[in-house]
């Protein structure tokens, strides 16, 4: 693997690492609104960030190349957001993170790189799931039309996914 190609896979991981920052920001808005469903939904989401992480340091490193994890802004959420908006700024983190996945496979390709491709490929499907999935929640959302009873149905439905940990 090139030095370039190295450098693109280290600012993937940082770039999920950041998509976790900014979850966790999210999920601190959806609590400060007393909707303890979705905030634990968007925790599970930053946790699923850490293991796509992982997935890209455990690439490196099963490679002979060095991981690494770079500078790491802030998270660019503002405070107050209604429900709907905290799930258009996940909506837009998740776009920024699918584009530069297909950078980083447009980059491999380039090179020529086709060890990359089977984890490439699993991130493609995986970024297509998670914009259809906030996509989904954002359709509900505007269906509901900040109506309390199914604000307080979707926060509980989300509350119910399964706990995962950020080893996968």
């Amino acid at each position: 693997m090139s030095t370039d190609l190295e450098k693109k896979f280290q600012d993937q991981i940082t770039l999920e690492f950041e998509a976790s920052i900014t979850y966790r920001q999210l999920a601190i808005e959806a609590d400060e609104q007393d909707l303890p469903g979705i905030a634990a939904w968007l925790r599970h989401q930053a946790d699923e960030e850490i293991v796509h992480a992982n997935k890209f340091i455990d690439h490196l490193s099963d490679r002979g190349n060095h991981a690494e994890i770079g500078q790491i802004s802030a998270p660019s959420v503002t405070t107050g957001l209604s429900v709907l908006e905290i799930f258009q700024a996940a909506l837009a983190h998740e776009e920024k993170v699918s584009n530069s996945i297909r950078d980083l496979y447009r980059e491999a390709d380039a090179e020529g790189d086709f060890d990359s491709r089977p984890l490439l490929n699993w991130f493609v499907d995986e970024q297509i799931e998670e914009e259809a999935t906030a996509s989904e929640i954002i359709g509900r959302l505007k269906l509901i039309n900040g109506e309390g009873s199914g604000l307080l149905r979707l926060d509980a439905e989300l509350g119910q996914r399964p706990e995962e940990g950020t080893e996968d």
